[in-house]
């Protein structure tokens, strides 16, 4: 089975090795994975809720591109382009925000972080907030859903995005669906180890904090990011903990295991902040010397940057644009031309109004209802382990043999070569049950 992987960099800053380590370097080497289809883009759509500054943005998204393809990203294995090269991207947000609660919302991290600064500083709790931050995870659901990715490499503070386009996801499908699952529900993925890297003042590495080692500065302006990187006060010969060190903590995030047990002892034998510190640069600049060239190169031509990108819009787009399709019919925006043949359809079903609709519970098992004309279950089926089984099981049901039909609980099960494969809700006394059972018998009876 392939496994479609999603991520992106919002395209705000120069791409520091926090990106690299916690998105970029886990996302490249998913991507080579026999089994991957993998998306990855500018979020450059995200960027203008954080920044105003369109000279920024433009050097921003050229030098993230620069960056994934200097760093190893194959595009002719993955898919990649800018988020605003996407026009199916912000319709389908609309769809989402159409089901999206604003309750769900409300509880977003980075909105509740601005409301309980502006509530502490005595301000209005919404002063200063716009809708592009109230409803950022609604536009990062599109992203993700656009494309139904399986796996989103990400952050640990950005799980619960990921978690919203899964509710977002669920409501979608429930309302529109049809008993089909119009979104595959996605999952966060993250490397433990160095999901999310401490900057130079041991907070998270953070554009915002300023605090950033950059990834592919000279290598002057590396050994000077490296020197800031704050330490305790030990002197050369006093031993240091390893575990409560900022400076292991990035060492650790970029060296072999061998490297990270010599390195340890080494600090606990007392090296100097100033000799490890120059471990650290000679271990980045291993890893990304070589990367730095490539980077420069492009960046220099940014005109094939952009035949890049389209490219990869276009590959993007041959998947985005027949699926926004589909889900404009779910919602019932549909082109009047059909209405005809949709029409007439439909008189043709008009007999058979109940319906069969299947679906996935959370343990994996395949489970289908029959639901009757005003959409009131007269069955649910029991759980089988594969989707072949249960369709095996619905299409016997609907094949027009006679049913095998038990009264039971209050209710009725139907049979299957003596197996209940399904059963009804309890109903208040016999008469309704039997009602029920006639319904049943109507809706899978043979039609004319």
């Amino acid at each position: 089975m392939t496994t479609r992987i999603l991520t992106g960099i919002t395209t705000t800053g120069t791409p520091h090795l926090g990106n690299y380590a916690g998105a970029i370097r886990p996302a490249i080497v998913a991507s080579r994975a026999a089994d991957a289809d993998s998306f990855y883009f500018l979020a450059d759509y995200h960027a203008l809720i954080k920044c105003d500054e369109p000279a920024r943005i433009q050097r921003s998204r050229l030098e993230i591109a620069a960056a994934w393809l200097a760093l190893g990203l194959d595009t002719d294995k993955a898919t990649f382009y800018r988020q605003s090269d996407i026009p199916e991207i912000p319709e389908l947000c609309w769809l989402l925000t159409c089901v999206a609660g604003k309750g769900l919302l409300n509880r977003a991290h980075a909105y509740k972080a601005s409301v309980d600064k502006n509530v502490e500083q005595g301000e209005d709790p919404d002063a200063g907030i716009t809708m592009g931050l109230f409803s950022y995870p609604v536009l990062m659901a599109a992203d993700i859903l656009m494309f139904n990715a399986h796996k989103v490499p990400v952050g640990r503070d950005q799980i619960q995005h990921v978690e919203m386009a899964r509710d977002i996801a669920q409501r979608f499908n429930h309302l529109f669906g049809n008993g089909k699952e119009l979104f595959t529900l996605p999952e966060a993925v993250i490397e433990e180890d160095v999901a999310t890297l401490p900057g130079l003042d041991g907070r998270k590495m953070s554009k915002s904090y300023d605090n950033t080692i950059p990834l592919f500065g000279s290598a002057k302006q590396l050994k000077d990011a490296v020197a800031r990187i704050v330490t305790d006060s030990k002197l050369p010969g006093e031993a240091k903990d390893p575990d409560n060190s900022h400076l292991f903590t990035l060492y650790q995030a970029f060296a072999a295991p061998t490297q990270q047990a010599d390195f340890r002892a080494a600090l606990e034998g007392g090296m100097a902040w100033g000799e490890a510190k120059q471990a650290l640069v000679n271990l980045l600049e291993a890893e990304l010397g070589e990367a730095r060239e490539r980077y420069q190169a492009l960046i220099s031509k940014p005109a094939d940057l952009e035949d890049i990108l389209l490219a990869g819009a276009a590959k993007a787009r041959k998947t985005a644009t027949p699926f926004l399709g589909e889900l404009r019919e779910a919602v019932g925006l549909r082109s009047f031309r059909s209405e005809a043949v949709s029409g007439a359809s439909e008189k043709k079903k008009a007999g058979k109004s109940a319906r069969f609709v299947s679906f996935r519970d959370d343990d994996g098992s395949f489970r289908f209802r029959l639901l009757d004309a005003a959409g009131e279950q007269l069955l649910l089926s029991k759980s089988f382990a594969d989707g072949k089984a249960a369709g095996m099981a619905n299409k016997r049901l609907q094949s027009g043999d006679a049913l095998d039909v038990r009264e039971q609980d209050g209710g009725f099960g139907v049979w299957l070569d003596d197996e209940c494969v399904a059963q009804s809700p309890a109903f208040a006394d016999s008469s309704v049950s039997q009602a029920a059972i006639q319904r049943l018998r109507e809706a899978l009876a043979p039609q004319e």
